[in-house]
């Protein structure tokens, strides 16, 4: 039999299998992996791995989660990628789904096939009340730049007025996660999607997990520091409207240093290592991090210190005088 995770931040995943065991019973082989406030992303990648270990066979796995591109999505992905002839991930869990995806294993056996055949129903699960309100509403596809990087633009073409635009630049060591590809994106509105790192550009199998993390309509894309200081200064990408995410302040020192013209830093959470201090729930720094962060303030750099938009914004240097009293 297929095996189900549902996979949520919070406790949707456990609120839906409840609702799941209401309507149709109790499900063998289904598990609810919730991520908690307080966890990472590992915390909920092992959760996944323990409920598939319990199944009674690990070979058909289908993934049910809340977002694409958020957390639970990602880890998800990341055990995919060494099953992707069987496994399947579905993302936009609602109860229909769930339900479809119940009563799918009774008679399919292979994860793939339920997944192709829950997607009408759990997309049917959506409707309006008055009807009137439902309207057909036009796809729009971004293809921003894509010119360039298929080679039909010469160099020296400029496009718009030559210079990139930097809608936000963020400091996240999760990187692409729900809360930049959810909230930041439609607060945002980038038509790219940017990771600037050397170590990330490298890691082929990260890679293409955040590009494939994208949310719909913007295009995500992985590139060295070195690139992003030539992007920056290339007037091919006039039209690109960029939205910047570095794991650690150092490597936007490095791009700053470099050409790149960033006047505000968006700083959303930094995981804690052997040699740093948390300063509050989301951030920890060590010694490297608040030298770097001071080397952005003698650069002008302004900072804007929140997880997500609707959060007020903290100040920096109340968190790295904490950090500095405490790294003593």
């Amino acid at each position: 039999m297929v095996g189900i995770i549902l996979a949520s931040h919070g406790e949707f995943a456990n609120g839906i299998l409840q609702s799941g065991a209401m309507i149709l019973g109790e499900q063998e082989n289904v598990a609810a992996c919730v991520l908690k406030p307080s966890e990472g992303p590992d915390d909920i990648k092992a959760k996944m791995q323990e409920a598939i270990d319990s199944f009674d066979d690990q070979e058909e796995i289908l993934f049910l989660v809340d977002l694409w591109g958020g957390t639970p999505f990602n880890q998800a992905n990341s055990l995919f990628e060494a099953h992707k002839n069987k496994w399947a991930i579905v993302a936009g869990m609602n109860l229909p789904m769930v339900i479809e995806a119940y009563t799918s294993r009774f008679s399919m056996n292979s994860a793939r096939e339920i997944a192709a055949a829950i997607l009408s129903t759990a997309k049917d699960g959506v409707k309006v009340k008055p009807e009137e309100l439902e309207q057909k509403t036009a796809v729009v596809s971004i293809e921003a730049d894509d010119e360039v990087s298929k080679g039909s633009l010469s160099p020296g073409t400029v496009v718009g007025d030559g210079k990139i635009k930097i809608v936000l630049a963020r400091v996240d060591s999760r990187l692409l996660h729900g809360q930049v590809s959810t909230s930041w994106t439609k607060a945002t509105q980038p038509n790219r999607i940017i990771v600037v790192s050397d170590a990330v550009a490298k890691d082929d199998l990260r890679k293409r997990l955040i590009e494939q993390a994208a949310p719909p309509g913007v295009k995500a894309n992985v590139i060295p520091i070195s690139k992003m200081v030539e992007v920056s200064k290339d007037p091919r990408f006039g039209s690109t409207k960029a939205l910047l995410l570095f794991e650690n302040p150092e490597d936007v020192v490095r791009v700053i240093e470099g050409g790149v013209d960033i006047k505000e830093v968006n700083v959303g959470s930094m995981a804690h290592s052997t040699g740093k201090v948390a300063v509050n729930k989301v951030l920890s720094m060590g010694k490297e991090d608040v030298a770097n962060f001071e080397r952005l303030k003698e650069l002008g750099v302004k900072f804007d210190v929140r997880k997500v938009p609707n959060d007020s914004s903290v100040r920096l240097d109340e968190l790295l005088n904490r950090a500095k009293a405490e790294l003593k």
